[in-house]
């Protein structure tokens, strides 16, 4: 009989501090807290999936980019066999570099040496602007995870001094200091910090290993732009 009350009686107290019922019972404060990091952590998540996918496409499309640009005789017949609509940035730099020097062919002659000077000054920029916008686009949605990797855990923390501080005016109103006026409200507010912690710590390790890789493929792009503007000068300075 006592084994069976006490089974009963510890059903009750795991099945009260359950998290729905952790969730159900938090003052409404703690609530918005709570639901605050389940929508950031819901998002970073969304974030991660998201920019791993991209970036792991952008990798192995630049590859195959650069296997046919190194293999291939001019850069026009490159142009003719990609056509017209860059998939990625390095794409996008080499018809920004190419579209420019089409142009300026087609109005006029580049015989003269200060003019080549120009002419190869200038397309350096356009690519170089052209590339940096394309990286920009890497960058979107980066601020968010680390807003979260830094803001999720205080956030929590307030959840948790809120439900800290009504679990002490419960005790002040009950005079009732045994574990069960107190418990509830402390776990109620534990539980605002772990989710801090939950929402934060993927995202400041997602956060550091994206920019890693968006690194990477900048020094790709740069690279890229830097052995482009080198071979359109060979063909400029020649003619």
């Amino acid at each position: 009989m006592d084994n069976t009350v006490e089974k009963i009686v510890l059903d009750e107290v795991t099945n009260s501090f359950s998290i729905i019922s952790l969730f159900y019972d938090a003052d409404i404060v703690v609530k918005i807290v709570i639901l605050m990091l389940i929508l950031a952590s819901i998002w970073s998540w969304t974030i991660i999936f998201s920019k791993f996918s991209s970036l792991n496409s952008l990798f192995n499309d630049s590859n195959d980019f650069e296997e046919n640009f190194y293999a291939s005789d001019t850069l026009q017949k490159l142009s003719k066999k990609l056509g017209s609509h860059p998939t990625h940035p390095l794409e996008s730099v080499f018809f920004s570099a190419m579209s420019y020097l089409d142009k300026i062919k087609l109005t006029t002659s580049t015989k003269n040496y200060e003019f080549k000077k120009n002419l190869c000054e200038r397309i350096e920029k356009e690519m170089i602007i052209v590339g940096e916008r394309e990286l920009s686009n890497l960058n979107k949605n980066m601020n968010f995870l680390a807003s979260v990797g830094s803001t999720a855990p205080f956030v929590g923390l307030f959840g948790t001094v809120w439900g800290i501080m009504n679990s002490f005016t419960a005790i002040g109103l009950s005079q009732n200091t045994s574990l069960a006026v107190v418990a509830p409200g402390i776990a109620e507010a534990l539980f605002a910090t772990a989710l801090g912690l939950i929402a934060a710590i993927p995202a400041v390790i997602a956060y550091n290993k994206l920019n890693d890789k968006i690194y990477i493929f900048s020094n790709k792009v740069e690279i890229f732009t830097t052995e482009m503007m080198i071979i359109i000068s060979k063909e400029i300075y020649k003619e």
